[in-house]
């Protein structure tokens, strides 16, 4: 009978009930949050907990010391956690204490350190569809970055999506039946936690009101989002989802700004994994682009960094602005390691003042403030006169905030503990009235001390012991064989079994000022930390513009460390469509330990002459990382990186494609070369003659003649056709291709060398010009231990094969066009959308 449940359980029932369906409510008793029913049965064994029952109700618990780290654990399995405090006074209390969900936790607003990875974001993303137009809004709340974007087209969604690789996401209830978005949504990633919102939170009036009065002003226009429908309403979303149904607060969220894709090099989700750019998921490999470069001293720079990797720039003159800044570096190799330096000292501002700012920071991190703000000054001096244009504006954006430093250092004390209502946070000699009541407290510790040795020398009961427990207060504690010795004036108050506790009116006197003293003293340590928290906050905006700047220098002294180190040289940047570069490396390849001498290889690419350039060779012979390593060069270069050459001149690439390798997706269906077939469809349909086209093996998912085939016509169709005409890079081992060079002006030829040895071979990984006309499978298959009478029988039936494969004349008869096939459209059909 509902009339028969405890009070408490009332309370929780009522609290319980108005939260979301499925987030696990923890209830706050005494030092434990505890969770009931069917909260218990989920979150025990994700939390490896014993699961109890208390009459029949389900139940588990942990301590609220360690509380974050049980948190983690549910939301790392996808779950929410909303947490239910005592927000009254158990003292004061007449009957059930007041409760209160405080906030809700989600994978996409956590702000805890223990939980996030320092090095990337963690986004919380809303997605709006109108047609064939995506908005997508992306808040980090545990920095207070939000930030949106339009594209076109499902499989732009995804690219951006596996990019940006958000933990949570919010979508309309209405268009989660939408199959086009839930199937990205669903291909994503396995570990996106997807959250229905109500229909109307994403509509554009409610949003574009919500926008405007979070952010206090009278319309969009400064954020560049007014009347971008798909925008606002995916950023509108966001806001209300966070404000109203989680209950947190975002006062650091102080901007909103508008990514427009014409601004950066488009790099798909297959590019970004082909070519190791970055690990799209936390865990993810080690051995990237991103791992050589990220040599930055702070938080801030290296997620800074991250995003700039997967999001280089595809403006002339912001990357040379980029470059500027590293060359001013490089050559001034002391300032650069000044600089680096001075970072040493500067913590993740931008996470720590998110905590702050909403409310559940502590002294620790007001102090992780100050001392970062400590710093600025020593950068500043450093920067602020650089003849680079960049490096000054990032200078200007600093502001040193020395009253704020000095407010702090004066009031907290050097090691603050973590908790913030039980005293130690204020330093002796900030506030007088703070001074006194400590010295009354400790007064009292010392009277105590001095009180039990008059009362051992007055009873002559030298056992006698002045203790202290949460029911009596202080007492007097005698054994039970000197309670005969107790003077008159002693009051019992509790009989064991082998001692007797009394107290007198003396001792409950100063008890009442010790506590008084005591309590009064934390509670106006509490208040006075509290202000300078206000303090800090007060300054939110300068203090998020400074960290902005601190992460781009960080990335920027990074970037001239990196090129220092490494060998790397500046690239001059054209808006031309020559990529021409001299000893060129792969920059990830060559840091490997224990590999061979890195063999460093020449590249010219252009739309006219050189447009398409077929590499011939046999397997590990090194085509494969010639050719990713002529994109990566390409995208350092954009990101504003020096690259790993001895000279490198790139016309500005608007997007990069690549084709490698493929494998078989289980969960759609799709063989291994269904898969090749779509993404290169996806290049030929997508590519411009701005573009880059990295080409790997295309057609060997099927037969010999049915992949040389195809490899042929994709090669003639890039080239011939004009809204293609795309630099391209087209490593094979159908040594057949080198014929286009005959008929076709802009396709050039080249192979990597190998030496014969008899019947062995060795790579020597130069790319010359000229075709191959061998293959060397067969010694390759020597040199992976394959038994000699495998590799005799071999040869015999590859020369077999060899004497009917070529015409009288020598050229492959796939050269030759049937006068049906000329012009028939079906055969581009598997290419065209």
């Amino acid at each position: 009978m509902a009339d028969d449940i405890t009070p408490m359980m009332r309370q929780y029932r009522q609290i319980k009930a108005k939260l979301p369906h499925g987030v696990i409510l923890f209830f706050r008793l005494g030092d434990f949050y505890e969770m009931f029913f069917e909260d218990a049965i989920e979150a025990a064994p994700i939390l490896n907990i014993a699961l109890t029952k208390r009459h029949t109700t389900p139940m588990c618990g942990v301590p609220f010391h360690s509380v974050e780290s049980y948190i983690s654990k549910l939301i790392k399995a996808g779950k929410k956690v909303a947490m239910c405090e005592q927000t009254g006074d158990p003292a004061a209390a007449s009957g059930i204490v007041r409760r209160e969900v405080t906030r809700i936790v989600t994978p996409g607003t956590v702000t805890e350190d223990n939980i996030l990875d320092s090095n990337r974001h963690n986004y919380l993303a809303g997605i709006c569809r109108l047609g064939d137009l995506f908005g997508i809004a992306a808040l980090d709340l545990s920095t207070g970055l939000f930030w949106g974007e339009e594209v076109s087209g499902a499989d732009a969604l995804r690219d951006n999506l596996r990019r940006l690789a958000p933990t949570e996401c919010l979508v309309p209830d209405e268009q989660l039946k939408d199959q086009v978005l839930s199937g990205v949504l669903g291909l994503t990633s396995s570990s996106l936690h997807v959250t229905g919102c109500e229909d109307w939170t994403f509509e554009y009036d409610a949003a574009y009101d919500g926008m405007i009065r979070h952010f206090a002003v009278k319309s969009l226009e400064g954020f560049g989002c007014e009347g971008r429908n798909c925008i606002v309403r995916a950023a509108g979303g966001v806001l209300h989802y966070v404000k109203e149904e989680l209950l947190r607060q975002l006062g650091h969220v102080r901007s909103f700004h508008v990514r427009s894709s014409s601004d950066f090099l488009l790099l798909d989700d297959a590019t970004c994994i082909n070519l190791d750019l970055a690990p799209l998921r936390a865990g993810g490999g080690t051995q990237t682009l991103l791992k050589v470069l990220d040599v930055t001293k702070t938080a801030m720079g290296a997620r800074k960094l991250r995003d700039w990797t997967l999001r280089p720039l595809a403006n002339l003159k912001e990357i040379t602005k980029r470059h500027d800044a590293v060359e001013s570096f490089c050559k001034s190799r002391s300032l650069m390691t000044d600089v680096r330096e001075a970072f040493s000292g500067v913590r993740d501002m931008e996470r720590v003042l998110s905590r702050i700012v909403a409310g559940s920071g502590n002294a620790r991190d007001v102090a992780a403030i100050g001392q970062s703000v400590a710093c600025l000054p020593t950068i500043k001096t450093l920067v602020e006169s650089s003849p680079v244009s960049l490096i000054r504006d990032l200078s200007a954006a600093i502001v040193p905030l020395p009253e704020l430093v000095g407010f702090i250092g004066k009031a907290i004390v050097d090691e603050p503990p973590i908790a913030i209502k039980e005293g130690g946070i204020i330093r002796d000699g900030y506030n007088a009235q703070l001074d006194e009541l400590r010295h009354s407290a400790t007064e009292g510790r010392t009277w105590l001390a001095e009180y039990q040795a008059r009362e051992q020398q007055r009873t002559g009961i030298k056992t006698l012991k002045v203790r202290h427990n949460k029911v009596f207060g202080y007492y007097i504690e005698v054994s039970k064989g000197q309670s005969s010795n107790v003077p008159a004036d002693y009051t019992r108050k509790q009989t064991l079994v082998n001692a007797e506790r009394f107290i007198t009116p003396e001792l409950k006197e100063y008890e009442n000022k010790i506590f008084g003293s005591g309590d009064k003293a934390m509670a106006l340590e509490y208040e006075l930390f509290l202000e300078v928290r206000d303090a800090v906050i007060a300054e939110t905006k300068i203090i998020q513009s400074t960290a902005e700047a601190l992460a781009q220098l960080d990335v920027l002294a990074s970037l001239a460390d990196r090129a220092l180190n490494m060998r790397y040289v500046r690239p001059k940047m054209t808006s031309g469509d020559l990529i021409r570069i001299k000893d060129g490396r792969h920059p990830v390849i060559e840091q490997m330990p224990d590999t061979e001498r890195f063999v460093a290889n020449d590249t010219l690419l252009d739309c006219t002459t050189n447009q398409l350039i077929i590499i011939t060779g046999p397997n590990m012979a090194g085509k494969s990382t010639y050719i990713r390593q002529v994109a990566l060069i390409v995208i350092m270069a954009q990101i504003g990186s020096f690259v790993p050459a001895t000279e490198a001149e790139i016309g500005v690439v608007d997007r990069v494609f690549t084709r490698v390798g493929a494998s078989d997706d289980i969960s759609r269906g799709r063989s291994t070369f269904m898969v090749e077939m779509q993404e290169t469809a996806n290049i030929l349909n997508n590519a411009t003659s701005h573009s880059l086209i990295v080409l790997d093996e295309i057609g060997r998912g099927t037969s010999t003649f049915d992949g040389i085939s195809i490899a042929w016509a994709v090669a003639e169709y890039l080239h011939n056709n004009p809204r293609v005409k795309a630099k391209t890079l087209f490593a094979t081992h159908y040594h057949e291709l080198t014929d286009l060079a005959l008929t076709m002006e802009g396709v050039k030829n080249y192979n990597v060398l190998v030496r014969e040895q008899g019947e062995r071979i060795v790579f020597l990984r130069k790319i010359v010009q000229g075709g191959s006309d061998k293959s060397y499978g067969i010694q390759v298959a020597r040199l992976a231990g394959m038994p000699q009478e495998v590799i005799d029988r071999a040869g015999e039936i590859l020369a077999n094969l060899e004497e009917g494969e070529f015409g009288e004349t020598g050229q492959p008869k796939i050269a030759s066009r049937s006068k049906r096939g000329k012009d028939n459209p079906l055969q581009m059909s598997l290419f065209q959308g």
